[in-house]
């Protein structure tokens, strides 16, 4: 009988420190893919392919919310990952980044934010990220991983497979 308490208690540590690994710890923040033109342009072909290597890059990464603008390239660039984990998409107001602060401050799990090239470094530093973050209009498919506990800032690069 106690092997078997003990047993149970090993098995309930193992599962909190699982879930206490994803839990509001990790912010993936990043401006959507290549896009097309126009005034409200979808993705390209080329964005279309790295918005699914995006999905195959973040599919077991912990994500439990997903926030984009409402553009379509933002969205766009969420759905395949959104579609994959069978998540829906939030929209946010840009010009109002404090409300999507206090939204993610109060979500357990990983988070990904799809913004614009001129939003997405204000983004980072008001997720707590200490390295200061700046893109160009040129720039396509860089995440920044902004840890919750330190602050620190690492990148990742969706780049689909060739």
């Amino acid at each position: 009988m106690q092997r078997f308490f003990a047993f149970l208690v090993a098995l309930f540590l193992a599962t909190s420190t699982s879930v206490a690994a994803y839990a509001a710890d990790t912010i993936f923040v990043m401006r959507h893919l290549q896009k097309a033109d126009g005034s409200d342009p979808p993705l390209s072909s080329e964005g279309r392919a790295n918005a699914k290597a995006l999905s195959d890059l973040l599919a077991k990464s912990g994500i439990k919310a997903i926030f984009a603008t409402p553009t379509r390239r933002a969205m766009e660039t969420a759905e395949p990952l959104a579609s994959r984990l069978k998540i829906k998409i939030r929209t946010y107001d840009p010009d109002n980044p404090q409300a999507l602060i206090a939204t993610v401050d109060s979500i357990r799990g990983a988070v990904l934010v799809v913004g614009h090239s001129n939003t997405v470094g204000d983004l980072v530093a008001r997720f707590g990220g200490k390295q200061p973050v700046s893109l160009t209009e040129e720039d396509y498919g860089t995440v920044f991983v902004v840890s919750h506990d330190d602050g620190s800032v690492s990148q990742i690069k969706v780049q689909r497979a060739p």
